[in-house]
């Protein structure tokens, strides 16, 4: 009998084994590699939208303390394999006060001058390149717009009932070459007109692509924002592409649901921005 107790510890001991060590794994494989991450507002529309899960790699910009998940690590300085991100890129970050992760655009590098006037953006005293664009037409749906957006106002119904988001969209063309879509709301928002400042050496400046309905590097802390360029070392990684994207309808007991809720044309959408051999 006591030979069965003997044999019976053995066997919990290495089911316990076997637990930390496939823990151990997921928590290096999203430290090191990439893990994934979900949108929950629409401060990075058009872009991303509420609703859309992401692959975020955890390399292209080497290690640091914002890189281990679940914010086990203590903020330290450094950064293994030190790698600046590009303008242009969508990086998440951890909040430099709470730690919450967010994710914004790379606009400004160590050394840049950035400012904004009526909501145009200038960097190293050279406007940006700004085209507009037609409205763009997104269908609303449980998740879109999301919860305390700053888009309603944009929200549309035809005759029949049916509603539609109606979005004035412009264009930015970044020195370097990286373009992308934002959404300029018009005059009057707080955030149009910032600076001009110069992003201090080992920080980067970060904006949504939402731009008068972001809390981004504009944005004072005790308002949600990041308070000026962040800590270079606070980047955890950078988004890819879209996994999946849900609109909002499934429900948690109903697999049937879950496929159901699915938005087409989102999966496999790639995040990174065109990039041309432009210079300003």
């Amino acid at each position: 009998m006591a030979k069965k107790t003997s044999q019976d510890d053995g066997s919990w001991g290495k089911l316990i084994r076997d637990i930390v060590a496939i823990l151990l794994l997921v928590l290096a494989i999203h430290s090191c590699v990439a893990k994934p991450f979900y949108i929950p507002s629409d401060s990075m529309m058009p872009a991303l939208r509420n609703g859309d899960r992401l692959i975020v790699s955890k390399y292209p910009y080497g290690w640091s303390y914002a890189s281990v998940s679940f914010h086990l690590a203590p903020k330290t300085a450094g950064r293994l394999f030190a790698k600046l991100p590009e303008r242009g890129d969508i990086v998440v970050l951890e909040h430099p006060v709470t730690r919450i992760d967010y994710i914004k655009r790379v606009i400004g590098l160590p050394g840049d001058t950035i400012q904004l006037t009526n909501g145009e953006l200038s960097i190293n005293g050279k406007p940006v390149k700004r085209e507009v664009q037609p409205m763009l037409s997104i269908p609303v749906d449980p998740n879109l717009p999301g919860p305390d957006s700053s888009l309603y106002r944009f929200v549309h119904r035809d005759t029949g009932g049916k509603a539609t988001l109606e979005l004035p969209i412009v264009r930015e063309t970044l020195p370097g070459g990286a373009s992308f879509d934002t959404i300029d709301m018009g005059p009057g928002y707080t955030t149009d007109d910032y600076g001009p400042v110069k992003v201090p050496a080992g920080h980067v400046f970060l904006m949504g692509d939402n731009r008068d309905g972001s809390a981004d590097s504009r944005v004072a802390t005790e308002l949600k924002g990041l308070g000026g360029a962040v800590p270079f070392d606070s980047i955890a990684g950078r988004a890819e592409i879209i996994s999946f994207s849900t609109d909002g309808t499934a429900i948690w007991y109903n697999p049937l649901s879950w496929f159901q809720a699915l938005r087409s044309g989102r999966a496999g959408t790639d995040l990174r921005p065109e990039r041309s051999s432009e210079t300003q």
